[in-house]
């Protein structure tokens, strides 16, 4: 692996984004990049810078009333309820609140939300708030998931996507390709990191990375 290297937003110079160089073996693809995001997720200012500028992409006629938070974005989801309710952001539900919640994953790797979460979900109009969407298919598990549960899908934030749109929904994110103009990812059959025998450097998931010595 090489260096980590910063890449600041364009639009929200405050906030910056981690990546590390190297090939990357994540649940859905090979990517050449590792996005470190701990500092985003976890650091207090950081976090609530995130969701700031997150919170100023979201149009004020949207109704929000949980925010699933994916990928650990917890803290950030946190804030970005608050600044959305500076904002102006209204909620449907009885509490005129917005609920902070995560989900959680069976063996199967769908989402599952208990009985005592249904309150928040069902009925509900969610906004889903990732850490990263590269090939979209957490996003897509997401939604299927959600929609079982009769909710509905009211916008889709994240840090850094890799895609405009996934199943026609808009996703709003601070980081974009443009900001990573070599950044790639492979379906894991067809890699071209693999096909050039480049070995992998670690396995990578939301948590972080585990090199392969």
């Amino acid at each position: 692996m090489q260096d980590m290297i910063k890449i600041h937003s364009k639009e929200h110079p405050n906030v910056i984004l981690k990546a590390i160089p190297g090939h990357f073996v994540t649940p859905n693809s090979h990517v050449n990049y590792f996005l470190d995001m701990t500092t985003l997720k976890s650091r207090l200012s950081e976090a609530s810078m995130a969701a700031r500028e997150l919170s100023r992409q979201i149009a004020v006629t949207t109704v929000v009333d949980t925010i699933v938070c994916m990928d650990g974005c917890e803290i950030i989801g946190a804030f970005l309820a608050e600044e959305l309710t500076r904002a102006g952001i209204y909620s449907m539900n009885a509490h005129k609140t917005i609920y902070i919640m995560t989900p959680e994953y069976i063996s199967s790797g769908q989402l599952l939300f208990r009985e005592n979460f249904l309150p928040m979900i069902k009925g509900k109009n969610i906004l889903l708030l990732l850490a990263s969407a590269t090939t979209g298919q957490t996003i897509v598990k997401a939604v299927q998931a959600l929609s079982y549960y009769g909710a509905t899908i009211s916008g889709i934030s994240a840090v850094f996507s890799a895609a405009n749109s996934v199943m026609g929904i808009p996703i709003k994110s601070l980081f974009t390709i443009a900001d990573i103009p070599d950044y790639k990812a492979y379906n894991p059959e067809g890699c071209s990191m693999c096909k050039e025998k480049k070995p992998v450097d670690a396995f990578a998931n939301a948590f972080g990375y585990s090199t392969i010595n």
